[in-house]
């Protein structure tokens, strides 16, 4: 199964703050909803462990996080692969930095996900309006965070 959303948000952060922040992989890594662990594996690389539920199946997704920012461009690119419960999952997401003028920045973003095994089989089409809510929120609880600290992050 494979769905895809796109979206802008607005970031209640200056633009350096928030492209500082989408390096991180462990700061990019704990905005993913239900994400229980978070554990750096470098410089462009975390490993999470993320809550799942899809109808009677419910268990954790071990999942690699791979972050390459392009600053010419200003823009990130995150893949996540990994997987759990027999099924695995590819997530390709991207946002580009965009200084609004008044200290706050705009993030326009895209993601792109391909779900196999059992939970994409058992999920059905629920599962492709949860995914695409899933990576709706990632977004807006990186906003929400980089809201929160925007004083600590320049």
């Amino acid at each position: 199964m494979d769905f895809s959303a796109r979206g802008q948000e607005h970031v209640p952060a200056p633009p350096a703050a928030v492209w500082a922040f989408l390096q991180d992989p462990e700061r990019v890594a704990r905005c993913l909803p239900d994400v229980e662990e978070v554990v750096g594996r470098g410089p462009a690389q975390a490993e999470a462990t993320v809550r799942v539920s899809a109808r009677r199946l419910r268990g954790r997704f071990r999942v690699t996080l791979d972050v390459q920012p392009r600053e010419a461009e200003q823009r990130v690119t995150v893949e996540v692969r990994g997987g759990g419960l027999g099924s695995a999952v590819h997530l390709t997401a991207g946002a580009t930095v965009r200084d609004n003028g008044d200290g706050t920045t705009a993030l326009d973003w895209y993601g792109h996900a391909a779900l196999r095994g059992p939970v994409a089989a058992v999920g059905g089409r629920a599962l492709e309006a949860r995914a695409q809510r899933l990576i709706t929120q990632t977004f807006q609880n990186l906003s929400a965070y980089l809201g929160a600290q925007a004083g600590t992050l320049a």
